[in-house]
């Protein structure tokens, strides 16, 4: 699956220059370098990333400030959801897996079961965003109960009025992501205890634009996805505070990064194959991402990490440089 040109993407390629794009030729779709040849320092190959449509706009950017420098080296960047990336990973498929949640107990049994080794590095910071239809007038903040009120599996709740007496006889409409999405499993898991515990009875898609539409289509309206996404539709869209236990607070940039938006914050993740972190280019390249995470971070509007992050994301490449050392 390609991944839809949209604000998001096209902020991450605004960080190249009209001539480094020309050489990699890839803002608008999935495959983030066509360059051939070796370039002018004799690194050359291809990289695969695959996994989170939620990280890949963060790959992609990584892809195209590293080809300014190495030009030589083709990148792809596929959005298969973050199981699907660890999927590849374990199978061999991919160098890199994206991810917007951390791997399971079940995926890492599967890679030691195929006798493959990895990193996890923490690349980003992001928020779940809970939205609503800008005809809602009425509802400012919910609590994380009322969330699993609404969205525990076998829930009847089906009108606003449910969730907090005050609130209008207006039908609740609920979309979001599918089963295969690392949002849906980080949101399940924060709400309602468990990974994949959730009510059917929603309209799931993989394409937050899908989301969108739906919520900002109903008056009674609710959905889910990252931080990001709601601001590159913010005027379709209300934001809604959660109170996790401490208050309402909103989804920021500062919440999110300092931790006091909870439980709907998240790290956003990559899992470099060891293996392929033989190959130079490979090495070169998540050198390059952990380098610049920051600039990519903003490029791609998420949250870049605070500096005990950024010291713990140094920490744990050069861990895993010393653990591939003979």
């Amino acid at each position: 699956m390609n991944i839809p040109r949209s604000p998001r993407r096209a902020a991450a390629c605004a960080l190249l220059s009209a001539a480094a794009v020309a050489a990699a030729g890839a803002c608008g779709g999935a495959d983030a370098g066509t360059g051939t040849g070796t370039g002018g320092d004799g690194l050359s190959g291809t990289v695969r990333v695959d996994g989170s449509s939620t990280v890949a706009p963060l790959s992609t950017a990584a892809a195209q400030l590293f080809q300014q420098h190495h030009p030589g080296v083709r990148i792809t960047v596929g959005t298969s959801g973050t199981g699907g990336g660890f999927e590849k990973l374990c199978n061999g498929e991919t160098d890199i897996a994206d991810a917007s949640r951390k791997i399971t107990a079940e995926e890492q049994a599967h890679c030691a079961e195929k006798g493959v080794a990895y990193g996890e590095l923490r690349i980003a910071n992001d928020g779940l965003s809970v939205v609503v239809s800008k005809d809602n007038d009425f509802a400012d903040c919910l609590t994380v109960e009322q969330l699993h009120r609404i969205w525990e599996p076998g829930s009847r709740v089906d009108n606003w009025n449910q969730v907090d007496a005050a609130f209008p006889d207006v039908a609740l409409e609920l979309f979001g992501p599918g089963p295969d999405s690392g949002t849906f499993d980080y949101f399940t898991h924060a709400v309602n205890g468990g990974e994949g515990r959730s009510r059917t009875d929603y309209s799931p898609s993989e394409d937050d634009n899908v989301t969108v539409r739906g919520v900002s289509g109903s008056e009674g309206g609710m959905g889910y996805f990252g931080l990001s996404y709601y601001e590159e539709n913010k005027d379709e869209l209300r934001l809604l505070e959660i109170d996790g236990g401490n208050g309402c607070v909103a989804p920021t940039r500062t919440t999110v990064q300092n931790g006091t938006y909870r439980p709907l914050s998240r790290p956003l993740l990559i899992y470099p194959s060891a293996a392929a972190l033989d190959r130079r280019e490979v090495e070169a390249f998540v050198e390059a991402y952990v380098d610049d995470s920051a600039d990519i971070a903003r490029a791609a509007q998420f949250v870049p990490l605070g500096p005990g992050q950024e010291a713990e994301l140094r920490r744990d490449l050069a861990r895993l440089r010393e653990e591939r050392t003979p």
